[in-house]
């Protein structure tokens, strides 16, 4: 690849590792074929991604692509993603806990990340009620690991019940809450309406059972409709 393009694939990189994510999630969530980011990265083709493609990966990195005289020199052009492809969702400054609950204060927003709307309304997800935070702890791994950063759809806070059939083995959907005034991360069972458990993936964890006015009065944030890994390496 030649010099530009390996000094934009380092800039990739940098800004994932400032996001604490990898390209493998961002591509997912953006829409962007398999690759289009690891490929830039990896500095395997021999000349760098086209316009539309290094725009299209800013996009999906809240970054700007700028076309146009130097910016002490004359007026800025620029490049962004266009809004009616792009959904920017927050990322909150809060934190959920897989384990015992994080205390968060004033919650800020702190960046933003672009997803393409198709995908959002392919998994049911208005840009409107989407908001993204990051997990704390390590109760919900392996599906869900510290660090990683949470898409929540603060549209479907209603715990529906549901009754298991013996033979079911389906997992139950992940929820961002409120217990106590503290913000976490858990899958919820709902048998009943008086009876709700909090279910960790990680098998050393317990279930949790929440029984009479605070099963009932579980203050739920949104359901988990998608989360992205951080890179460990």
């Amino acid at each position: 690849m030649d010099k530009l393009g390996q000094q934009f694939g380092e800039i990739i990189a940098q800004r994932l590792k400032a996001l604490e994510t990898n390209a493998f999630a961002v591509e997912t969530a953006s829409g962007l074929p398999p690759d289009a980011i690891r490929n830039v990265i990896r500095s395997e083709k021999k000349s760098g991604p086209t316009l539309s493609r290094a725009q299209e990966i800013c996009a999906a990195l809240g970054l700007e692509l700028y076309i146009g005289p130097k910016r002490d020199d004359g007026p800025v052009t620029t490049i962004t993603a266009d809004d009616e492809d792009y959904a920017h969702i927050p990322l909150h400054e809060a934190s959920l806990a897989a384990g015992d609950g994080s205390q968060n204060g004033a919650v800020e927003i702190i960046d933003h990340l672009a997803f393409r709307r198709s995908w959002l309304k392919r998994i049911g997800v208005s840009a409107g009620s989407a908001v993204l935070a990051r997990v704390q702890g390590d109760s919900m791994a392996p599906s869900i690991q510290s660090g990683d950063i949470v898409l929540i759809d603060r549209s479907r806070a209603a715990v529906p019940v549901r009754p298991r059939a013996p033979n079911d083995k389906r997992p139950a959907p992940i929820y961002a809450i409120l217990v106590d005034g503290l913000a976490r991360v858990k899958r919820i069972e709902r048998p009943s309406e008086d009876i709700t458990m909090l279910v960790s993936d990680n098998p050393s964890c317990s279930p949790e059972l929440l029984t009479g006015h605070r099963a009932m009065e579980l203050d739920v944030i949104g359901k988990v409709m998608w989360w992205g890994h951080t890179n460990r390496e």
